[in-house]
């Protein structure tokens, strides 16, 4: 029984072992990168080299974008419902915005004339085509006694989910039919730097 089990044993430490010979034969000692007649001492160039064969990111682009400059980032400009989106829910501050996963979250928003109910807005899309379908809008409204505490949370009525929607679709119509049109350009302030 013990020859068996040490028989079973010395098998399986020889196959492993052909398994690993066969791997590193198939290696051919070449790695990429291992041949330093290739490859530059300089990190700089190195950097450069690796983004232009698209091996790595920037941040330069976004940060440029950020202090005003122009990125490449344009998807506002070019998405009409995102960019409709956040005009008509200009007026609440923004809890959440994910571009690739298509959402717009906002804060708790209330009126000065009644802060114990504020409501909450979020957009999901669907598409990006502009049609009614597109997008998901659920408002939820939240009401609170003493200081937001005992706050009960509920899902609006639909009537203001139509009418919300209704004005995105609308705007983004106007922000297509813009776009197409090629003599429109959009009005920049040039003093204030605001566009």
């Amino acid at each position: 029984m013990n020859n068996e089990i040490t028989l079973v044993k010395t098998l399986k430490n020889i196959f492993f072992f052909s398994i690993i010979c066969l791997f590193l034969a198939g290696c051919n000692g070449k790695f990429p990168g291992a041949d330093a007649r290739k490859v530059s001492a300089d990190p700089k160039e190195r950097v450069k080299k690796n983004l232009e064969e698209g091996r790595g990111f920037t941040l330069n682009k976004t940060f440029n974008e950020l202090k005003g400059g122009s990125g490449t980032f344009d998807f506002a400009s070019s998405n009409e419902l995102w960019r409709a989106s956040l005009d008509v829910i200009d007026f609440i501050p923004l809890a959440s915005v994910n571009y690739s996963g298509g959402i717009i979250i906002t804060d708790w928003y209330s009126d000065e004339n009644n802060p114990g109910e504020s409501i909450k807005i979020s957009i999901r899309f669907l598409t990006n085509e502009i049609r009614s379908d597109a997008l998901e809008i659920k408002i939820f409204n939240r009401i609170c006694r003493d200081n937001l505490i005992n706050c009960k949370i509920s899902s609006t009525d639909k009537i203001l989910v139509k009418e919300i929607k209704k004005e995105i679709l609308k705007k983004a119509a106007i922000y297509e039919k813009q776009k197409k049109d090629k003599n429109f350009k959009p009005y920049k302030n040039q003093g204030l730097g605001i566009e």
